[in-house]
């Protein structure tokens, strides 16, 4: 077979795919079933054409056929999904964005996820030339309202779960700065709601302050923090849009759409 033999055969496959693709996203685009004579006009596919691609991919439950004539997405697109989804891991999706925020600004990154009323340092990015005191291990552990990220989850609770959170730690801080009394915490947690961003003044550790933007999934619910740590001194506000835009990168690539 001739090169021009194997580029002619090659033609109708990619034709057939390019039609299924342009059938399929007429289909998403409506929740209810849609009939055929209105796909064949969208896509301005002949109907036997249509009919024809649209009887291959129900046979494969890609699309459902809930009477004659009419047409739905299938429950197999849900099912490959879901593997999809189970196999999306917010830690494998964020050490790439973590690694290049941290070479654009010098200093520790830190990925943390909720347990409980605590916040547990799943990742890091950071060097010894960040000139940071202390940074926090994988694994470790702090609690929710003396950190960025653990403000981040609070937040997102209601006023009724913030007080049982407030009565069972007692709000018991660490220095000078923790934030110990509930109305302040209520405060401080209204402005995490209105900006969609978080700090720790110093409340945690002393000479260590961070900000803290939300990763959120597919649903929109809120997975992780990303967080930047650095020196009292040395923090940044100018670091807000860069750590914004490598929190949503991340939430993107767990299938989140951003408004």
């Amino acid at each position: 077979m001739t090169k021009h033999d194997r580029a002619a055969a090659a033609t109708p496959t990619i034709q057939v795919i390019e039609r299924l693709f342009s059938l399929m996203d007429v289909l998403a685009s409506r929740e209810e079933a849609i009939s055929l004579k209105e796909i064949s006009e969208k896509t301005g596919l002949h109907p036997s054409t249509t009919h024809r691609i649209l009887n291959d991919l129900t046979i494969g439950r890609y699309v459902d056929r809930p009477e004659a004539g009419s047409y739905r997405l299938g429950m197999r697109l849900l099912e490959l999904g879901n593997l999809v989804k189970a196999r999306l891991n917010v830690r494998d999706a964020a050490m790439t964005p973590m690694r290049e925020l941290h070479k654009l600004i010098q200093q520790p990154v830190n990925l943390s996820m909720r347990q409980g009323d605590e916040i547990v340092y799943v990742e890091r990015a950071y060097s010894e030339r960040s000139g940071m005191q202390v940074v926090r291990a994988i694994g470790g552990r702090a609690p929710l309202h003396l950190t960025s990220v653990g403000k981040l989850f609070l937040s997102i609770d209601d006023p009724l779960k913030v007080r049982s959170y407030a009565t069972r730690t007692g709000l018991s801080g660490q220095t000078r700065n923790s934030i110990t009394q509930l109305p302040v915490l209520e405060r401080e947690l209204s402005k995490v709601r209105q900006y969609g961003i978080a700090r720790d003044n110093e409340e945690l550790e002393l000479g260590v302050r961070c900000i803290a933007a939300g990763i959120y999934d597919d649903q929109g619910k809120l997975l992780a923090g990303l967080s930047i740590s650095a020196p009292a001194d040395r923090l940044d506000e100018g670091w807000l849009p860069k750590l914004q835009a490598t929190a949503d990168e991340i939430s993107h690539a767990l299938g989140h759409k951003l408004p």
